[in-house]
C-alpha cells in the first residue's frame, strides 16, 4: 500500500490511532486479507495498518461523512498513490456537496509534495473537469516544472488542460524560456511540437519559422539530440522530405565543409542519402546524397565518430546499398 516508514513524522507526534478515538468507537475495523499463508507480508506500521483497517470498514459500509472525508486525508498521507482512497474521497465530496475550490487548494499542496504521483494529478484533473475551471492549472504546472522541468505528470496535465480549454496563448513563449534555461530539455521540445501541431499545423510558413528556430539552437549546441530530433520531426511534414529543404541542406553542407563531424550531423546526412536511394536507387542525378556517400559516412561513424554503434552503421551501409538495388533488406 505504500511506504509507511515516516508515518509519525508526517502526522505529528500527537497522532492518535483511530481505534483509540471515541468518535470511531461505533466502527469495527476491517483487517486486510492476505490469505491464510501470505508469501511476503508487508511490515506496515501500527498507524498505517490502523488507518487502512478503518478505511476498509467505511468503504464496505458506504459511509459518506465528514469523518470519512477526514479519514481519506489521513490515508492519502500514508499512501498518496492509493487509487481507492482518492476515488472514495471524490465520492464523499459529491455526496456532501463540498466546496471543490477548497479541495483544489488542498490537492495543490499534496501535488507540490508528490509531483511524480499519478493519482494526485488525476484527482486534480477530475476536480477541474467538475468545476470547468482551468484558471490555476498552468501556474500549478509551472511551479511543479520549476523543480523538475522534465516531470512527465506535470507536462501531461499541462497538455490536457491547454488542449481541453484552448489555453495555447503564451505557450510558445513559455517553452522558449525553458529552452533558454536548458537547451537540452527534451520535454520542452516535445511541448513545442505539441503546440505548433495543435495551433497552426505544419504549414509552409510555420515550417520555415520552426526550421530556422531549430537550426539556430543547433548552432548554439551541436550535440543536442533533442534539437536534431525536433528538426527531423519538422522535415517529416516538408513536402521535400528530409533531403530537399534548401535551408537545411545548405546548413548541413556548410557545417560539413567547415570540418564539423558531429555524429548527429553525419547520421542525418546518412538518412538523407537513404531517402534518395529509396526514391531513385543508384540512378540519382544529384550525387550530394548518393549511396556512395552514405557508405562513406557510415564507415566514418563506425570507425571514428560513433564507434559504440559501429555494428549498427555497418548494417546501415549494407541496408542502403541493398535498397538502392531493390534487393530485400534483412
Amino acid at each position: 500500500m505504500g511506504d509507511s516508514s515516516s508515518d509519525e513524522g508526517a502526522l505529528g507526534s500527537q497522532y492518535v490511532l483511530y481505534k483509540n478515538r471515541r468518535e470511531w468507537s461505533d466502527v469495527t475495523p476491517l483487517k486486510q486479507d492476505d490469505g491464510e499463508h501470505p508469501i511476503v507480508s508487508i511490515d506496515y506500521t501500527p498507524e498505517f495498518e490502523d488507518c487502512f483497517d478503518y478505511f476498509r470498514a467505511i468503504v464496505q459500509k458506504k459511509e459518506y461523512s465528514e469523518r470519512a472525508l477526514e479519514l481519506t486525508k489521513t490515508a492519502a498521507k500514508f499512501n498518496p498513490a492509493n487509487y481507492t482512497v482518492w476515488q472514495y474521497r471524490r465520492e464523499i465530496l459529491k455526496v456532501l456537496k463540498k466546496d471543490l475550490h477548497q479541495e483544489l487548494d488542498y490537492i495543490e499542496k499534496v501535488i507540490l509534495k508528490q509531483t511524480k504521483n499519478y493519482q494526485v494529478w488525476h484527482h486534480r484533473k477530475v476536480l477541474v473537469e467538475w468545476l470547468q475551471d482551468p484558471s490555476k492549472e498552468k501556474y500549478l504546472t509551472e511551479k511543479a516544472l520549476a523543480t523538475d522541468a522534465k516531470n512527465y505528470h506535470a507536462w501531461q496535465h499541462r497538455q490536457w488542460v491547454i488542449k481541453t480549454f484552448n489555453l495555447y496563448d503564451g505557450e510558445l513563449e513559455y517553452v522558449d524560456q525553458l529552452l533558454q534555461d536548458d537547451i537540452k530539455n527534451n520535454s520542452a521540445w516535445n511541448q513545442r511540437y505539441f503546440v505548433v501541431n495543435s495551433v497552426t499545423g505544419f504549414t509552409q510558413e510555420t515550417l520555415s519559422r520552426e526550421i530556422e528556430y531549430t537550426l539556430d539552437k543547433i548552432k548554439i549546441l551541436m550535440d543536442n539530440e533533442s534539437a536534431w530530433n525536433y528538426l527531423r520531426g519538422l522535415l517529416l511534414h516538408d513536402k521535400g522530405g528530409l533531403s530537399r529543404n534548401k535551408k537545411v541542406t545548405e546548413f548541413f553542407e556548410n557545417m560539413y565543409k567547415e570540418g564539423n563531424r558531429s555524429p548527429f550531423l553525419l547520421a542525418f546526412i546518412v538518412d538523407m542519402c537513404s531517402e534518395r536511394s529509396l526514391e531513385h536507387g543508384e540512378g540519382e542525378e544529384d550525387n550530394t546524397y548518393s549511396v556512395a556517400r552514405a557508405k562513406e559516412l557510415c564507415n566514418d561513424l563506425a570507425t571514428k565518430f560513433d564507434t559504440i554503434r559501429g555494428k549498427y552503421w555497418e548494417y546501415m551501409a549494407d541496408t542502403i546499398e541493398k535498397q538502392s538495388k531493390g534487393e530485400a533488406v534483412d
